[in-house]
């Protein structure tokens, strides 16, 4: 039997985390493999492109409407969609009430008690933003994501990101098993992007997973609340998702414990590639060398 494969999605808000997961864990699905998402994010957004759906119900409002946790049964909070994915959303308080961290321990407690892992090939979180709290780094925190992948960019906010949530996995990799199955770059179209965060996942002892180009079809399909793999089966950004998925599932025993920068690497990296002096010369005419001598 094969060990079960606890995977977890971070990254930058906004930077396509949910859509990349969605769409690489249905590529898993079409390769037969067994999926539960659990959505740790208070939208609920994190299994719309499964399900098709607006927002799944989520742990913590149908155990208010219940009156605990303890009412529900795993089939009042589990649905299934697109090729059998089971899908379970966390939820979370209204914005500036509250501790959203608290959701995601409840619900991966309670998942655990009632079976829901059991028979799963893979259990993957979908993490909101950055690691802004402890509740929010419970997969890593509590040992229960043993795989963590970062989805970033080739913008500074988004690799400044991606360095914070290495830190997290830092603090937490000796104590537990967790691991950094590395980086997942979707495209943005910025300058030098690919060597950028090629070069990143290098200085992070990690490695540039995969490279996502952009493409519009991801748009239409999230339109229609689809994955690209369900959408457009014969597509080219279809493979690239199960290009990325193939390379997830065979990297087992790959991970490593990540070496963050500071943010003066991080500025010098993104110096030596050229892209402080090409935003300043879009910005003001010169170059960042021209505006230090200024």
């Amino acid at each position: 039997m094969a060990k079960l494969r606890q995977i977890a999605f971070y990254g930058k808000g906004g930077i396509g985390k949910s859509t990349t997961s969605q769409n690489t864990l249905a590529s898993l699905a079409e390769m037969g493999q067994k999926i539960l998402i659990v959505g740790c994010d208070p939208k609920a957004d994190s299994t719309r492109l499964i399900l098709h759906a607006k927002a799944q119900d989520t742990i913590l409002s149908l155990a208010a409407d219940a009156g605990s946790v303890e009412d529900l049964e795993l089939e009042d909070v589990m649905k299934v969609g697109y090729r059998d994915i089971r899908c379970v959303e966390s939820g979370g308080p209204e914005p500036g009430v509250g501790c959203a961290g608290r959701g995601v321990i409840t619900s991966i407690n309670f998942l655990e008690e009632e079976g829901a892992y059991d028979g799963m090939d893979y259990v993957s979180y979908d993490v909101l933003g950055d690691v802004v709290c402890g509740g929010f780094a419970m997969p890593i925190r509590e040992n229960k994501a043993q795989e963590i992948y970062i989805v970033m960019s080739g913008e500074m906010m988004a690799m400044y990101a991606a360095n914070n949530i290495s830190k997290g996995v830092l603090k937490y990799a000796n104590s537990g098993g967790v691991r950094l199955g590395g980086l997942v770059c979707n495209e943005r179209q910025t300058d030098k992007e690919y060597e950028l965060a090629d070069a990143l996942a290098k200085m992070l002892g990690t490695r540039l997973i995969h490279f996502i180009p952009r493409d519009n079809i991801v748009q239409h399909a999230e339109l229609r609340r689809m994955t690209v793999l369900e959408y457009a089966p014969d597509s080219k950004q279809a493979d690239e998702y199960r290009t990325l998925a193939k390379k997830i599932h065979e990297n087992v025993g790959n991970g490593t414990i990540p070496t963050p920068i500071t943010m003066d690497q991080l500025e010098d990296l993104l110096m030596e590639h050229g892209i402080m002096d090409a935003i300043d010369e879009s910005v003001v005419g010169k170059t960042a060398a021209e505006l230090a001598v200024a």
